[in-house]
């Protein structure tokens, strides 16, 4: 999964989804979105523990140079955006505008080369900006 979401895929889902769940998913990918099922979200996760940081850069300082260019707020959205959280939902707990987060969003995905939002919740992980839950 890791793979195929740096290689470019915008998203998974389950092999269980509903006909009306794929179309909707195909609309969001058309859009240029991201789309992560939960038992996706559940299965890149997995995966990220499964490699105990295999593939990721562990030099001293690593995390901080590739994250250097976002500013604290871009930071701050990314952990949400890593969290499967909307644009909607991360202005709610900032109290700001569903525009603003886009904002913040395309920045930190123009600064870290991302092409879409799976591709900044891979960094996110990467980095060790967020870490995966085990409980």
């Amino acid at each position: 999964m890791v793979r195929a979401l740096r290689a470019g895929a915008s998203g998974f889902l389950g092999k269980g989804s509903e006909p009306a769940e794929l179309l909707g998913a195909i609309r969001v990918a058309h859009a240029g979105e991201a789309l992560l099922s939960p038992a996706a979200t559940k299965g890149l996760i997995a995966s990220f523990l499964a490699q105990s940081g295999h593939g990721a850069d562990e030099r001293p300082g690593a995390r901080e140079e590739r994250l250097a260019a976002l500013t604290g707020r871009e930071r701050e959205v990314l952990v949400h955006v890593a969290g499967g959280l909307s644009n909607d939902e991360i202005a709610g707990r900032l109290q700001v505008s569903p525009l603003t987060v886009k904002t913040h969003v395309n920045r930190a995905m123009a600064k870290l080369g991302a092409r879409d939002r799976a591709q900044l919740v891979v960094t996110a992980y990467e980095t060790g900006l967020v870490r995966p839950r085990t409980a």
